[in-house]
């Protein structure tokens, strides 16, 4: 009994209170990391799995900031560009429209 209650404030091993403030930490960041990858078109629950992993979560949060998509903006005028070719196959715009807006896109 008095082996392990002099630890206290350090916790028991596995279970302790450090090891417990630790648990909090890396899952905020794997919080933080689901939003941005949701964000920017990835899987937000597989990188967020990943990094809560213990002893190797560490490796996957570096690897998930190097691999990363650098703008989340590129994703989304792909998708205007899209919207612009079907509004202009259904007739909504003019072709002189169409050029312009297109050009306005991807310049």
């Amino acid at each position: 009994m008095n082996g392990y209650w002099h630890m206290w404030p350090f916790g028991f091993g596995f279970f302790g209170l450090w090891m417990g403030l630790w648990w909090l930490i890396f899952l905020l960041i794997g919080y933080l990391v689901y939003q941005d990858a949701e964000k920017r078109g990835m899987n937000g629950a597989l990188w967020f799995i990943l990094v809560i992993l213990p002893m190797v979560g560490i490796f996957f949060l570096i690897l998930y900031i190097i691999i990363r998509e650098t703008t989340p903006e590129k994703r989304d005028r792909k998708g205007a560009v899209e919207i612009l070719k079907e509004r202009y196959a259904r007739g909504e715009i003019t072709e002189e429209e169409y050029r312009k807006m297109k050009e306005e896109l991807e310049g």
